[in-house]
């Protein structure tokens, strides 16, 4: 399934489908076990709007397609920190996270060649993925805003 993968930076104008990737996962997956509050802090957070403003500062998106359609997304802020990743439900368990993750540190070495270390603020419903992506718990789970999550990070070895 991964054959057709492609993985690239977020283009103009593509905030509005990353947003809706992004939510519908969110919607499926993790929402239901969060407060009114959490949902809402979310939405704003993953609004096109939000992402595109993020972007001009110092988070960057990439994106991974499978045929032409989009299939996935990671958002990394200050090179050092996964603030969303998050795969299309029919994407799912083919590797894709992965392919994001590898993507996405290797522009993050890019502009930071000393990373040694990069963190996630985990769902209680994407921890699984995380540690099979070689992530570790670091802290108890918190509540910040109505949104539950395990923080998490991973060494980065030289060969990353």
């Amino acid at each position: 399934m991964t054959d057709g993968v492609r993985y690239r930076a977020m283009r103009p104008g593509e905030a509005a489908a990353v947003s809706a990737l992004v939510l519908s996962s969110f919607d499926e997956f993790i929402g239901p076990e969060l407060t009114d509050e959490g949902n809402a802090e979310f939405r704003r957070f993953a609004a096109p709007d939000a992402i595109a403003s993020r972007t001009a500062e110092d988070h960057f998106v990439r994106v991974a397609t499978v045929d032409g359609a989009l299939a996935g997304m990671i958002e990394i802020r200050q090179n050092n920190h996964v603030a969303l990743l998050f795969v299309d439900k029919a994407h799912q368990h083919h590797g894709i996270a992965k392919g994001l993750l590898h993507a996405g540190l290797a522009d993050a070495r890019a502009a930071n060649p000393d990373l040694e270390r990069v963190t996630v603020n985990s769902s209680r419903y994407g921890v699984p993925a995380y540690e099979k992506l070689g992530f570790r718990q670091t802290g108890p789970e918190r509540a910040v805003n109505g949104i539950a999550f395990i923080p998490m990070a991973m060494r980065l070895d030289a060969d990353l």
